[in-house]
């Protein structure tokens, strides 16, 4: 096992009706800006729960801004920033999934930079930049990222299509609310874009090398057999709640840290899917379903003993030579992705061969030229996994 330094501060406070416990998680006295994406959380009832819990006790102002994008933008995160600072809002509290959370890490750290610093330094960064932030919490709708209990996110620049994650230890949420129940009415596509997610978070820290982790490496195996388990039934039946408990649990415990620590990690898969997201405009979710197994094939030699471990461990597979059991393992993956209705292949997206190029340069453009966990995907291997994706 590697070395690590680990530590979480985020209160999670999970379960039916905890939206309820929400005043006594914020300050009194503060003043609050409360950011959401579109009208998703004002017809499901979720932003009228949360704005009336606000008022449960103190006497706060309470301030929105709405309309944070899927992928959330520099350019709208900047308006946020903007009405911080004319509101003196010292308290933010992110309704929604990762997206959302995602741009209030943002905000909280912009809204602390010194005004004539460019907030773009911060994704310039990757986050290093980052010595101060707001305080803030989430209410969570969308079990997919994880960030409702991590310090990390991701943000566009419409204008030149760069999407760059950033992180810092200033942005782990102070809490988090996760009620499965508001989770009900999400369309199908949403759930199924999380359950991958969740999925491929936990193997960019488990499909590695192996560094005889034992508890990160069972506890990862035991998330990824239980998606498998519950993903068809988060897609087909909405309001089990023991289901939708599971996975948001899952989701979260896939990417605060705690799998992570100890290990080598890859993120090749999330690194190449972002160009897609920036390029073609596909959901997140469903570029890591195109790209995981391409990067399973193509790396197969570097990864072979943890993709023998996986088959075993995770899809039961003991039958066969080694070459035999790991062509099964990624098999298995490929069909669990496209069960949730999720595809898999870049010509489904009307994607051929001439998309490539653009992809690898964007790639280069941000610096992704040593990927994975042993820093040794370069251009052309990424090359390599596009083709193997078409």
């Amino acid at each position: 096992m590697l070395n690590f330094d680990y530590q979480n501060p985020t209160r999670i406070i999970f379960g039916q009706g905890s939206t309820s416990k929400l005043s006594r998680s914020v300050p009194p006295k503060a003043r609050v800006l409360v950011l959401y994406g579109g009208g998703s959380v004002r017809r499901n009832g979720t932003l009228d729960d949360v704005l009336a819990a606000l008022q449960q006790d103190g006497e706060r102002h309470v301030a929105e801004f709405s309309g944070i994008e899927p992928n959330p933008t520099f350019e709208t995160l900047m308006r946020a920033v903007q009405q911080v600072r004319e509101e003196q809002i010292d308290f933010l509290l992110a309704v929604g999934g990762g997206s959302v959370i995602d741009g209030t890490k943002f905000v909280a750290a912009a809204a602390r930079l010194p005004a004539s610093e460019d907030a773009w330094s911060i994704l310039e960064s990757r986050g290093r930049v980052i010595k101060d932030a707001l305080p803030f919490g989430a209410v969570l709708t969308l079990p997919a990222t994880g960030s409702e209990m991590n310090a990390g996110g991701v943000v566009t620049r419409a204008a030149t299509h760069d999407k760059i994650s950033f992180s810092s230890r200033l942005l782990y949420p102070q809490f988090s609310i996760l009620d499965p129940v508001r989770t009900y009415t999400l369309p199908t596509r949403q759930v199924a874009n999380g359950v991958v997610d969740a999925f491929v978070h936990t193997m960019e820290q488990y499909l590695t090398y192996p560094v005889d982790a034992r508890v990160q490496d069972r506890f990862a195996e035991g998330l990824l057999r239980t998606l498998v388990e519950i993903g068809p039934d988060a897609v087909a039946k909405p309001e089990d709640y023991d289901t939708r408990a599971n996975l948001v649990w899952s989701a979260t415990m896939a990417l605060n840290g705690l799998i992570g620590a100890g290990v080598p990690q890859d993120w090749a898969t999330h690194m190449i899917g972002h160009e897609l997201t920036a390029l073609h405009g596909i959901d997140h979710g469903r570029t890591l379903a195109i790209v995981l197994p391409a990067v399973m094939e193509v790396r197969r030699e570097a990864k072979r003993d943890k993709l023998l471990q996986y088959a075993e461990r995770v899809w039961d597979i003991r039958d066969g030579d080694a070459d035999a059991r790991i062509d099964a393992a990624i098999a298995r993956t490929r069909a669990f992705f496209e069960s949730l209705g999720v595809p898999t292949r870049l010509g489904d997206y009307q994607l051929g061969a001439d998309a490539i190029d653009p992809l690898v340069a964007a790639l280069e453009k941000h610096g992704m030229t040593q990927l994975g966990e042993k820093q040794d995907i370069t251009p052309d291997v990424s090359r390599q996994i596009l083709q193997a994706a078409l």
